[in-house]
């Protein structure tokens, strides 16, 4: 047997030999190139060793201060660390000892994975403005600000120059100190003057500097010390001179020591070298994607320009010559004959760039993912065969699809596709979906870094792994919208019933009826109360009286709804409040004056009592409208006008005079009090905050009418369910199922919160597992009897004992639970209080609740002492010292009242002040500096969710009962099931108390709360995984991975990079199952991928070098051209700025000797993205915001799409103010930024971005009081305005824009003066300026553009600026067109959007080039911008573009051109004079999108670009539409955005148009031929005659600006062109015809 296998070898090292023999010098001749990717920050280097305590701080804050006091002792050591890759491995090694094991290993990739750096950039902007504070010298001014000068000549090249956009520029330090440290007041650099500093404060008010929710703040120092924030770097001189001093000082109370870690510029070189890695070279990043996709070159669109220069850096990559190529391994042969090294070699060379296949014929495609699936499951790693496979399919294609399919894996995946759609991928991580097509690295690292840090914290309570991995399985209840308010009362007044009502009988009751379909808008009339609107108003505010006429005029309407009100007074309900909800100290006595609401709301009873409720609503009308013809000004109305109103409804029914009614009313005290009982009922409701609400069915709304319509229709959806299921029938009471079954007793928008907005949530888990937590030894109280009882819910006050509203909240605290609650727990945490008497009682509170909380008694003790302690010094200005003797003897009697030993308090008098001092403080610490409570509030914490509570807040025992009941319900219940299964095998019996369950709920179910998580889940169990699935497992891992995948589809090619990042860092359960195509009819892969995954490899081992990860493709094809695509983050923007050679058009063969083609792109901008809504409202289209710093608050502007209320701009790392622009938007409305439901506004909303996972915001704006009526975009147009006046409008319109509006998404620049005036342009051109924009993709149609330019500026004389989408051009481009502005005299600007998550992508980058022509023509251009004429980069323009700019278009958003039709060879192309466009477009013309007008105001004010992204969405996910994107779009839509046609001459193409129409030809443009498929260089030559001199022109201005030779063309000949008449094919036989028309 060996003998036969040695004679098998040596028969295939004979045939390789042959092969050799054969193929050596034609391998030599074309050997294989490769490709490398490299992608830069923008902002410079940032220290590696900063980063790592960024990182360390995540997982606890104290681990920041740890790692410094660690790191300070290894540079101690002098420890040589020759290399950064030394240094790096030195850091890990120290993250390393704080972390468990799967941390670390998380810790070590986002290290190298370069994740922090973004948050030192941060610190880099608040050095900056710390600098700017204190001017020292002329230099330190303009470094600081650096980041913020704004470019005065448009965004040109690839941001070489000061960019506004990064505004964390690192700053020089003072004076080229590289620390000082900033108090506020002053800005200190030496050691000593911070020594005479600390001096100077003692007993001094001092100014305190911002600080910010991510600062780290020295554990050790005191809440209200004076604030030193220390700016300097671990590793300089002065860095450890200053630390060592704050720490020590901050440890004496005299500071609270801050560290804004930042090496300043040029101090590089003064810190060590291990404190410098990372600094000096560019920050290359890793987690994005490159494609190289084989590229249809059917109508050979490529430039034939040389290049001239190149960048001939090699990769020092070494090729793996373990994988297989075509059956040979050539690691095996090179060890067999290292001899033949360079034969062999040439020959794995030739066999490579000979294997590339981009179609195959049908019967080898039918089984592809079939043999896909085995081929990746029978390897010995499957991971790895599968990212070899789906990573580099076109050159494995053909071996592929000769491997014989076991009919095994064939049925196993036909099974599974009966239950998930064959191609469909799906992953969740932990039972949890993840989004596959938007998942990226720095996604993945945190969602995994979230799962592994709860594990490690239940570790820490010894809660075993089967019990781990089921809390990290499970997900909270479904957050429910459907909070009803059980409102059933008899305060509740009808109008109507649809049941009972005569008005209604001719009505068909069929229940069934509401499940027939009917037009949107159109109502359903069934006589059954399926919709209970009660509205709960004042009477006498001015919003509750136009709510009663509205109610009357629907009613009047037959709406098919039953109308109700609730009735009460707001006066009555504030005095109620201030007397802690007692309706009698409210309402007794004759201390009580009555108001105005409670007059209407007694009489009001009174008339409906005894004339009916049509007369009782009359009444509230009759008020309306004594009320409005009198003095608009007063409100409430008066006593007369009500008494008038009366006395109108009731006297034609009235049999005594109504004047005696009034006065005999006035002294009935029965309807006195039902009007002040319908008040109390609205304030147990919990609904006067409000104002005025709708109650639709008991979910809460505003009162407007809009929001009755909304509620209608979320409402009927609703039932229709319920209908279908059976759930209600023609017998069903459907208000009261509802609120049985969904009602609560209170509502409390603190507690549900509606709308966008999510409850602020924090983990407790640092405060419980800190070995000197404040939470582990405090002393929680209970109800009576339940003390031993496991507690899930725990309640922690927050309270200020020197306020009223503080002692009010302890007091209802109490009264919770007096009131009763077997679930729940009560601690409270006391602010440190500035007198003795709330010292005392502070720590009477707190030794009765740690030591005696099981007394029955306890809670009324300390329900009195709370009383004594409010009427003895609070109510009193000021009290002696001596009263604190009287208020501890009280106490002591108060505690021997009720069954407490009284010596032990009074003992407490001469014990409590150091101690608890500090204790207090540490509080006051964490309230502040953990929860982000402000000094000033008090606030309820329950399970880890905040709630702070301002002045106006009101909270009651019956807002703890809600909270702990939606809480229970929807956050903790699942969490006391798996506890309460726990075996506690290695536990001490003893130490398993109901504290120890309840604290282990509370930290578990806290935590939880805060990880981000789909709610979405599936069931990957019920898959068969035997023979078409890669499983692995490992039972003890914290982390599982389900997966259904296409292993060819780009999901997969993502996929399998990043589950080869789990595989190898944390080791987790996986289980993918493999889910290809069946049936193939095309190759579903055409292009090599890779995804760049930083490694340790990035760091050199030689030097203090940090490479960067790069993507490195080995060994292309040489003859097939390529394109390049960069699969980045959603985030982020990105550009090339280094790439010689056409990354449109890659064709290696051209490279020459160079062996590796470079490019590198460069991570431009963040996008900063949101979605503003308003409640109950649709979201606020039009509206204006702007985004800036706080010494810049104008940087960017956009405004809000209808379409999800969406919007977006540009940003970077740092800190970023986001306000309504001046004009329009900032008077109707105002921001809200609370998160706690208050109705706060705010000027500004506080944006911070510390990471590469940009942001999304969502913003809840209001309308301002009084404009609650007023529209945001009034438009100009109006029927009876005459042309000339429309015109001034407009121009009024633009002006109040021009007030602010200075660039949208790009934008570089202001727009200096308006369009309408003339102004004297560049290089003397006058006239009103010409916006021309335009699109370019490859050197190709970049050369075509240059010509358009020239051809432009020929033909007119006015000035004229060009806007370019710069997502795709080159970064030659972008160096040589603010030359060719200086040279041509016209301006330019950048622009830029990236396309929004929602909206349907398209994946081919020809059709997403076609997008940007038309899906964001609102948003792309500044506001300022009125008109833009969109131009082909393939046209020549022969016309002054000013005549086009400047003609009426009627209105009309858009103007087009329509198709030529006088060319009879093209009549079989003609595809919309035939099927579906003739029967749509209904004699309308259709239109090439060549040339285009865009009326920007008119596209703005008529929603146009919503209107065309809606039917973009609708249309663009049927593969079949949208064939032409930008062309077929808004010819599909000019139903809705009415097109202009222009005339026939402003665009001529030879394809469409005879050439008897050519001489008056205005525009030319190089349509594509889809009859010869002429190529564009020599369609344009022979067609165009000045073509071949404007190219030579823009070839030579180019080739001088870059330094290159050019090559002068030589003449073509036109004999050369094709002169034979084609044979006609019909449109139907060619699908590539309306590839570019």
């Amino acid at each position: 047997m060996e003998a036969h296998r040695g004679y098998e070898f040596r028969v295939a090292m004979l045939l390789v030999c042959l092969c050799l023999c054969g193929v050596f010098v034609s391998a030599q001749n074309h050997r294989p190139k490769n490709v490398q990717v490299a992608l830069r920050a923008k902002w410079e280097g940032t220290p590696l060793l900063l980063e790592a305590g960024e990182l360390l701080s995540t997982e606890r804050k104290g681990l920041f201060w740890e790692f410094i006091q660690v790191w300070l002792r290894i540079e101690d050591h002098n420890i040589g660390l020759s290399s950064a890759r030394g240094c790096v491995s030195k850091m890990v090694e120290c993250g390393r000892s704080f972390l468990g094991e799967d941390l670390a290993s998380m810790f070590e990739f986002s290290l190298i994975l370069r994740s922090a750096s973004p948050r030192l950039v941060l610190y880099r902007q608040l050095a900056g403005e710390s600098l700017s504070s204190f001017p020292l010298t002329d230099e330190v001014t303009s470094v600081a600000v650096e980041g913020e000068m704004l470019q005065s000549n448009g965004d040109v090249g690839g941001g070489k120059k000061n960019d506004r956009m990064l505004v964390g520029v690192n700053p020089k330090g003072p004076g080229a100190k590289c620390c000082w440290v900033d108090t506020g007041g002053s800005l200190i650099t030496e050691v000593a003057e911070l020594l005479s500093w600390f001096d100077s404060i003692a007993g001094d008010s001092f100014q305190q500097p911002e600080l910010f929710d991510f600062d780290h703040v020295y554990f050790d120092s005191k809440f209200s010390s004076p604030v030193a924030i220390l700016y300097g770097a671990l590793g300089t001189d002065c860095f450890r001179q200053f630390h060592d001093v704050l720490m020590s000082a901050a440890e004496e109370g005299k500071v609270k020591y801050v560290l804004r870690p930042v090496l300043p510029s040029a101090c590089e070189v003064r810190t060590t070298p291990c404190g410098a890695v990372g600094t000096r070279d560019p920050l290359n990043l890793g987690g994005y994607g490159v494609e190289l996709a084989l590229k249809n070159m059917e109508y050979k669109a490529m430039d034939d320009t040389a290049v001239k220069k190149g960048v001939t850096l090699e990769d020092p990559h070494i090729e793996d010559l373990s994988q297989e190529v075509r059956g040979f391994i050539f690691s095996e042969i090179l060890e067999r004959k290292p001899d033949l090294k360079s034969e062999i070699m040439a020959f794995r060379d030739y066999l490579l760039s000979s294997t590339v296949s981009d179609t195959l014929d049908v019967w080898e495609l039918k089984d592809l993912g079939h043999q896909t699936a085995q081929k990746i499951v029978q390897a010995s790693d499957p991971l790895q065969s599968m990212l070899e496979i789906n990573t580099n399919f076109p050159s494995i294609v053909s071996s592929l699809s000769r491997m014989k399919l076991n009919d095994s894996v064939k049925d196993e995946i036909l099974a599974n596709q009966r239950m998930v759609p064959p191609g469909k991928s799906l992953m969740a991580l932990n039972g949890a979906l993840v989004n596959i097509e938007d998942i990226d690295l720095y996604m993945l690292v945190d969602l995994l870094h979230q799962e592994l840090s709860l594990a490690d914290q239940f570790k820490k309570l010894k809660i075993p792994e089967p019990s781990i991995q089921k809390l990290l399985f499970t997900s909270p209840a479904l957050e429910s919208s459907v909070i009803r308010l059980d409102f059933r009362s008899t305060d509740v007044h009808y109008l109507n019933n649809l049941e009972d009502d005569p008005m209604y009988r001719r009505w068909r009751s069929n229940l069934n009826e509401i499940l027939m379909p009917v037009f949107p808008g159109q109502l359903r009339y069934i006589r059954k109360n399926l919709f209970n609107a009660v509205y709960v108003v004042d009477p006498a505010s001015s919003c509750g009286l136009e709510v009663i006429d509205m109610i009357l005029d629907m009613y009047e309407n037959q709406l098919p709804i039953r109308f109700g009100v609730i009735l009460y007074s707001t006066s009555f309900i504030n005095k109620i409040g201030e007397n802690a909800g007692e309706f009698n100290a409210a309402a007794g006595g004759s201390h009580f004056e009555e108001d105005t609401s409670n007059l209407i709301i007694r009489l009001f009873i009174y008339v409906k009592e005894q004339h009916g409720v049509q007369a009782a609503f009359k009444f509230l009308s009759n008020v309306n409208r004594l009320v409005e013809s009198g003095d608009a000004s007063v409100d409430p109305p008066e006593k007369h006008q009500v008494e008038q109103a009366f006395i109108e409804t009731v006297l034609p029914k009235s049999k005594s005079p109504p004047q005696e009614l009034l006065l005999k009313l006035d002294n009935e005290k029965t309807f006195m009090e039902l009007a002040q009982q319908s008040s109390m009922f609205v304030f147990k409701l919990g609904l006067s905050k409000r104002g005025c609400c709708l109650l639709m069915n008991g979910l809460v709304y505003d009162s407007n009418e809009e929001a009755l319509i909304n509620a209608m229709n979320e409402e009927t959806t609703r039932i229709q369910e319920q209908v279908y299921y059976g759930h209600i029938d023609s017998g069903t009471d459907v208000l009261n199922k509802f609120l049985s079954e969904e009602g609560i007793s209170r509502y409390n928008p603190q507690i549900i919160i509606s709308g966008k907005v999510k409850p602020m949530f924090l983990s407790l888990s640092e405060l419980i597992l800190d070995k000197e937590s404040l939470l582990k030894d405090i002393g929680y109280l209970h109800s009576p009897g339940t003390v031993d009882d496991l507690k899930p819910v725990t309640h922690l006050l927050a309270v200020d004992v020197t306020s009223r509203k503080g002692i009010k909240l302890l007091h209802e605290g109490i009264l919770y639970l007096r009131e009763s609650s077997q679930r729940a727990r009560l601690g409270v945490l006391f602010r440190p209080p500035s007198v003795p008497s709330g010292l005392l009682f502070v720590k009477v509170f707190e030794i009765t609740a740690s030591e005696y909380s099981y007394k029955k008694e306890v809670l009324t003790f300390l329900d009195k002492l709370c009383s004594i302690y409010d009427y003895t010094f609070l109510r009193m200005p000021s009290f002696p010292v001596e009263d604190i003797e009287g208020f501890a003897d009280k106490i002591a009697e108060l505690a021997e009242a009720h069954g407490l030993p009284s010596n032990v308090y009074r003992s407490v008098v001469v014990e409590f002040s150091v101690d608890l001092g500090n204790h207090l403080n540490k509080v006051a610490l964490v309230l502040q500096g953990y929860f982000g409570v402000d000094s000033s509030s008090n606030a309820v914490i329950t399970n880890g969710r905040v709630i702070q509570l301002d002045e106006s807040s009101t909270f009651v025992s019956h807002d703890l009962h809600l909270l702990e009941l939606l809480e229970f319900k929807q956050r903790i219940k699942h969490v006391v099931e798996i506890i309460e299964e726990v075996s506690w095998e290695h536990m001490d019996p003893d130490s398993l108390t109901s504290k120890f369950l309840s604290d282990v709920v509370l930290l578990v179910s806290s935590s939880l709360n805060t990880r981000e998580r789909s709610a979405e889940s599936a069931r990957f169990d019920v898959l068969h995984a035997k023979y078409s699935a890669v499983v692995l497992n490992h039972e003890n891992s914290s982390i599982h991975i389900d997966a259904v995948v296409d292993p060819l589809s780009s999901s997969g090619q993502k996929m399998a990079s990043l589950v080869q990042v789990l595989k190898k860092f944390i080791q987790p359960s996986m289980r993918i199952i493999l889910n290809p195509l069946s049936s193939l009819v095309d190759l579903p892969l055409k292009s090599y991928y890779r995804y760049v995954i930083p490694s340790m490899d990035d760091f050199s081992n030689i030097d203090y070098t940090v490479i960067g990860p790069k993507a490195f493709f080995a060994n292309m094809p040489l003859s097939k051209t390529l394109t390049m695509n960069l699969d980045v983050p959603e985030p982020w923007l990105v550009e090339p700025v280094v790439a010689v050679h056409d990354l449109d058009n890659i064709l290696l063969e051209n490279l020459g000797e160079i062996r590796t083609l470079n490019a590198i792109f460069q991570l431009e901008a963040l996008v900063l993205t949101g979605h503003c809504f308003e409640k109950d409202h649709e979201p606020p289209r039009g509206l204006q915001m702007i985004l800036g710093t706080k010494t810049t608050p104008h940087l960017v502007d956009t405004l809000v799409m209808a379409n999800l209320g969406y919007w977006q701009m540009k940003v970077s790392p740092g800190i970023w103010y986001l306000q309504l622009a001046p004009g329009r938007s900032s008077e109707l409305y105002s921001l809200n930024v609370d998160n706690d439901g208050n109705i706060l506004t705010s000027i500004s909303k506080r944006i911070t971005i510390n990471d590469l996972r940009g942001k999304v915001v969502h913003l809840e704006v209001l309308k301002k009081k009084g404009m609650e009526h007023e529209k945001l975009l009034v438009s100009d147009v109006d029927e009876n305005l005459t042309h000339e006046a429309h015109k001034e409008s407009q121009t009024s319109w633009n002006k109040n824009i021009l007030k602010w509006a200075s660039g949208l998404i790009g934008g570089s620049h202001e727009l200096k003066k308006t369009e309408s005036s003339p102004v004297e342009g560049i290089s003397g051109r006058l006239g009103k300026p010409i916006n021309i924009f335009s699109i370019a993709s490859g050197h190709l149609y970049e050369r075509f553009l240059k010509i358009m330019i020239l051809s432009v500026l020929r033909s007119t004389q006015r000035p004229v600026k060009f806007w370019f989408i710069k997502n795709y051009l080159s970064p030659q481009f972008k160096d040589v067109i603010p030359e060719m502005a200086k040279e041509y005299g016209f301006d330019y600007e950048l622009i830029t959007y990236k396309w929004p998550t929602w909206l349907h992508k398209q994946k081919e980058k020809q059709r997403i080039i076609w997008a940007y022509k038309i899906l964001f023509l609102d948003v792309i251009f500044p506001l300022s911008l009125e008109k833009v004429i969109f131009v082909d980069a393939d046209q020549v323009v022969r016309a002054d573009m000013g005549e086009l700019y400047d003609m009426d278009i009627k209105g009309r958003p858009l103007a087009y051109t329509p198709f030529c039709d006088n060319n009879r060879d093209m009549d079989g192309y003609r595809f919309w004079r035939q099927g579906f466009w003739k029967e749509h477009l209904r004699g309308r013309p259709y239109h090439i999108s060549a040339l285009y007008v865009v009326d920007l105001v008119k596209f703005r004010q008529t929603a146009a670009g919503d209107t065309l992204r809606v039917y973009y969405e609708t249309l663009s996910k049927d593969p079949n539409s949208l064939s032409n994107l930008d062309q077929d779009l808004p010819n599909y839509a000019q139903h809705t955005v009415p097109i202009f046609s222009l005339p026939q001459e402003w665009l001529w193409c030879e394809s469409w148009c005879g050439n008897s129409t050519k001489p008056k030809a205005k525009t030319i443009d190089l349509c594509n031929n889809p009859m010869t498929k002429e190529p564009k260089l020599q369609g344009a030559r022979r067609i165009v005659a000045e073509w071949t001199d404007l190219d030579l022109e823009a070839r030579r201005f180019t080739a001088r600006i870059l330094g290159e030779e050019l090559d002068e063309p030589q003449a073509v000949s036109l004999s050369d062109q094709p002169e034979d008449p084609i044979e006609d094919r019909s449109f139907k036989e060619d699908p590539d015809l309306k590839d570019e028309l």
